[in-house]
């Protein structure tokens, strides 16, 4: 499955590798964290820092989902925005991930977190001011009526954010590999992930109750504060010049990078995977503030914290999901895994979309959530595996470009076709729902022929290796009963 070495595989000079066994007399706190891959110290601050930066990053999507949900009405509106933060991804990612391979990759993080809290800070006045002096420059046939100033300030600042994330995005991704191990990569990749969604518990809780009390400018506020502590935490980790790559021109690397992805079955089934949940699942969040109102009934008032309080619940799912990934059997393949992840994503999403009381609301949006990082964490981390890291950021651009330009695009789709379907059928619920659900019933599909159809290479395998046996059989791809140890040895856990 190695591709070739990786800079990550030299923990030795990070100079934070436990390399002794704890005490005897240690608490149980202290052995459990000298056995994660939190005793890495970069690593362990980032990913602290990370979850107060991603608290503030919930907070203030919620705040603008609600303001445009509120002032426009409109499933459209919502996918468009979404489109302004995707679409730049989808121009300029490629650009993106040749400068992360080419200069140094913590700087440009640096860099892009500090302008990314500067669009914060102008998200915040704009909040304040009311964009009511935008009013006269924006056309009264932009939704928002009296507030179409405020609106379109905030679309043009959701490009400016898509813009800086281009580079962004690069530069975080190849963060993780350089401050841990590459046998502890998985296990690293799934803890920011349970970190992320335990700031999707705590963010959008936050913003619920602060939207109803204050309005969205405080949310904003805070999150441009949180910046300092991602700053701050990446700022102090080992330097990461760029790697010693050969003078090539810039077209030449992104043809290399679309050549390792489009001609090994591996890395291509894992693009597919991540195209499929990122254009089928990913717009249930942009769509969920219409779906309090239109479905389940909310009124505009209450609508801040039962939004927040179904996104929180979402995070519970995936947070318990993520813990309890490491009772996966480490025998139990990728090309097994990623597959049944996406079918319970499609079916999750699908039985949530069909929802019309709160409590069910609640409960299959956690189910939601365990099935979410399911979906995309893993196909995330089978990637970062499969790359070298002298192609990293180029591969990953890629991997980002048609993720994102999906999601934008689902988020466009789902938004039509919900406002197409309301005004043929007279009904905004009905149309929300099926926009939802028409989405994620294609996922729940896919997800299903990937099991019969599986791809042994996403796990390295070549059809020389003994385990690989690609049976079309619904059991056998659930059950995965060809890579099941038959030594008579107990089950080893995944690390």
């Amino acid at each position: 499955m190695d591709t070739a070495p990786e800079e990550s595989s030299k923990e030795g000079s990070l100079g934070d590798r436990a390399t002794t066994a704890p005490p005897s007399d240690a608490s149980w706190l202290d052995a459990m964290l000298r056995s994660s891959v939190l005793r890495h110290k970069h690593f362990r601050n980032v990913w602290i820092a990370s979850i107060v930066s991603n608290i503030g990053n919930w907070m203030e999507m919620m705040g603008v989902q609600m303001t445009v949900a509120k002032a426009t009405g409109s499933l459209t509106s919502l996918g468009y925005f979404a489109a302004a933060q995707l679409a730049p991804i989808l121009v300029l990612g490629l650009l993106g991930g040749i400068v992360s391979d080419r200069v140094n990759r913590r700087r440009l993080l640096v860099f892009t977190q500090m302008l990314l809290m500067i669009v914060a800070l102008g998200l915040t006045i704009l909040s304040y001011t009311g964009g009511e002096h935008l009013n006269q420059l924006v056309p009264e046939k932009v939704p928002g009526g009296e507030h179409r100033g405020l609106i379109a300030g905030m679309f043009l600042l959701s490009l400016v954010q898509g813009i800086v994330m281009a580079f962004n995005i690069p530069a975080w991704q190849v963060l993780t590999p350089r401050l841990v191990p590459r046998d502890e990569l998985t296990r690293a990749i799934t803890l920011n992930g349970i970190q992320f969604n335990l700031a999707r518990v705590i963010g959008p809780a936050l913003a619920g109750y602060a939207l109803h009390l204050w309005g969205p400018t405080p949310v904003f506020a805070l999150n441009s504060v949180t910046f300092l502590a991602i700053v701050i935490a990446v700022w102090f980790t080992p330097d990461a010049p760029a790697p010693a790559n050969p003078p090539t021109h810039p077209w030449t690397q992104i043809t290399q990078a679309f050549g390792f992805i489009f001609n090994n079955r591996g890395p291509l089934a894992v693009f597919i995977a991540m195209v499929l949940m990122s254009f089928l699942a990913a717009p249930l969040i942009r769509m969920l503030p219409l779906v309090v109102i239109d479905v389940l009934g909310v009124s505009e008032e209450a609508s801040d914290g039962v939004t927040g309080m179904l996104m929180s619940m979402l995070g519970v799912g995936a947070v318990a999901a993520g813990i309890g990934m490491r009772f996966v059997p480490s025998w139990y393949p990728k090309h097994h895994f990623i597959p049944l992840a996406l079918f319970g994503a499609g079916a999750s999403i699908t039985f949530f979309s069909m929802t019309t009381t709160m409590p069910l609301a609640i409960a299959s949006m956690i189910l939601v959530g365990v099935f979410w990082i399911l979906g995309f964490n893993p196909v995330w981390a089978a990637m970062q595996h499969l790359v070298p890291d002298s192609m990293r950021g180029r591969v990953l651009s890629v991997a980002n470009v048609a993720a994102f330009g999906a999601n934008a695009l689902g988020n466009i789709a789902a938004g039509w076709i919900g406002d197409a379907l309301s005004k043929v059928l007279g009904s905004r619920a009905v149309g929300t729902s099926f926009a939802e659900g028409s989405l994620s019933i294609l996922l729940t599909i896919a997800g299903l022929i990937m099991i019969f159809y599986r791809v042994p290479e996403i796990d390295g395998l070549t059809p020389e290796h003994p385990e690989y046996k690609p049976r079309r059989s619904l059991i056998a791809g659930v059950l995965a009963t060809a890579h099941r140890p038959r030594t008579g040895d107990p089950t080893t856990l995944a690390k």
